[in-house]
């Protein structure tokens, strides 16, 4: 399956979540920027403005310049198809065929580079929102939460304070025991409720500035559930609150999150 690149394809961005920054303003904000993925800062003038098109919200074009970069821009253009999956396509069947695509080229990038964090890691993550979007029982037969699992491993494997893979390991957990149970969902992949909170707990300890981070861990909670969990997500949601989102992914990310809490 081939991702389709141009913008006539993608759906845009909407204009409300749009950024102005500029690549000095992407340098001097990196730590910010990239604290939760751990992407240093690109010493290549080219990288540095796809990541800066990424940072704008302008997903399709940052995708497009990061291949023309080579290995250097696969984590970005995998990013990019993947926010823009997530949080902007409207067509469900475009959604899950950009994430599947997405798992696919990870895969494909991996054969050459298996030592690459980010690559296992938005394998994991395309993998991971493509089976919300199909049937458990698909998501059995295909080995896709055994597939999930492995490439998180290998991604704090590589880098043991990955936020997003704390995150991400935390939503695994959260995920099947929400679906199954912990009884089957320990069965059947090792899903543990305290190795899922203990997830949570390192991501914001590591990276509390984030709203990401800090509206995750309170989902997370919810799920997962147990003793002053709600107290607990209601904090955590407060502070998210007085986070000022970075970029254009977190402002669109802060949005649905603020929507699913109205609702």
């Amino acid at each position: 399956m081939t991702l389709v690149m141009t913008d006539a394809a993608w759906t845009a961005a909407p204009d409300a979540v749009l950024g102005r920054l500029d690549p000095s303003d992407v340098s001097r904000n990196w730590m910010r920027l990239h604290g939760t993925d751990g992407v240093p800062l690109p010493t290549s003038p080219p990288l540095l403005e796809a990541w800066t098109l990424y940072h704008n919200g302008h997903f399709a074009q940052a995708r497009e310049r990061a291949l023309s970069l080579g290995p250097d821009g696969w984590g970005l253009a995998l990013k990019a198809a993947c926010t823009q999956a997530v949080y902007v396509e409207p067509s469900d069947a475009m959604r899950l065929a950009l994430l599947w695509a997405a798992a696919e080229q990870a895969g494909q990038h991996l054969a050459q580079a298996r030592q690459r964090p980010e690559l296992w890691y938005w394998q994991a993550h395309a993998l991971a929102r493509y089976s919300q979007g199909i049937s458990v029982a698909k998501v059995l037969a295909r080995g896709i939460g055994t597939q999930v699992r492995t490439a998180l491993e290998q991604t704090m494997r590589l880098v043991p304070d990955h936020v997003d893979g704390h995150l991400a390991l935390g939503s695994f957990h959260a995920e099947i025991i929400d679906k199954v149970g912990e009884l089957i969902g320990g069965m059947t992949y090792g899903a543990r409720r305290q190795t899922g909170l203990d997830h949570y707990q390192r991501a914001s300890a590591l990276f509390p500035e984030s709203p990401v981070v800090l509206y995750e861990h309170a989902s997370g909670l919810l799920r997962l559930g147990g003793d002053g969990a709600h107290e607990r997500a209601r904090r955590l949601v407060q502070a998210a609150e007085q986070r000022m989102p970075a970029d254009a992914m977190e402002r669109l990310y802060v949005a649905r999150a603020q929507a699913d809490l109205d609702g």
